[in-house]
């Protein structure tokens, strides 16, 4: 159907552009959604479960795969360091089609300093990567009594839990738990790195979720 409609005026029919009508429906459900949302009672009179993840096995095995490779890398940089031997290259068999790295005395200073340097930071990278990822992945998410605050119980590298009380005004979640496909970041007030929130874990209360810590909050600058 033509957007613009005809309507004759003095013998003559002119054009009047009319602009499409949204999609009222859903409109109406986005405000449906929004008003259940500002008129739930977050007030709970007990601890509730919002989420919950249970992955201990794979972040066992994360960091298992963490400490290995810091091991490995140390054990790589130390023989780097006590191994490599300075031993000059003799220029006058070097040629055109000499191999690159049979040009370069890796047992000289600056290189054998340089890998040995480049083994032990990429050993320690592997560590504080995964025991960072493991320590900022939510196990629970509890609402505590009243709804002003919430618990943060996370993982840890060596299976035990970790828990932190923040209020509830000092969390923002970064999406939205329908937007969200893999993992949803939920930033902390005063922590430098979001929290992740897996999104194949079970949201308990979906509601009092969107309600509370689901809800994007501007932090003022202090």
């Amino acid at each position: 159907m033509s957007l613009t409609n005809r309507l004759c005026f003095c013998g003559r029919t002119l054009g009047i552009p009319v602009r499409p009508v949204p999609n009222i429906s859903r409109l109406n459900q986005v405000r449906y959604y929004s008003q259940n949302l500002l008129d739930l009672n977050t007030n709970v009179a007990k601890d509730v479960i919002l989420y919950k993840s249970d992955k201990s096995r794979f972040y066992k095995y994360l960091n298992l795969f963490g400490i290995t490779q810091f091991g490995f890398w140390m054990y790589l940089g130390q023989w780097s360091y006590s191994s490599m031997r300075d031993a000059p290259v003799d220029q006058t068999n070097v040629t055109e089609d000499t191999p690159w790295w049979r040009k370069i005395n890796l047992g000289e200073n600056k290189y054998r300093n340089g890998i040995t340097a480049f083994c032990f930071l990429t050993g320690y990278i592997m560590l504080a990567g995964s025991w960072t990822f493991t320590l900022r992945s939510v196990r629970f998410l509890i609402l505590r009594k009243g709804g002003k605050s919430v618990s943060f119980v996370t993982f840890t590298p060596f299976g035990e839990n970790r828990i932190m009380e923040v209020p509830l005004k000092h969390v923002s979640a970064a999406d939205s738990r329908h937007s969200a496909k893999v993992n949803l970041p939920l930033k902390v007030r005063g922590k430098w790195l979001h929290y992740m929130l897996d999104m194949r874990g079970e949201f308990r209360n979906t509601q009092l979720f969107d309600a509370t810590v689901g809800l994007r909050r501007e932090f003022k600058s202090r």
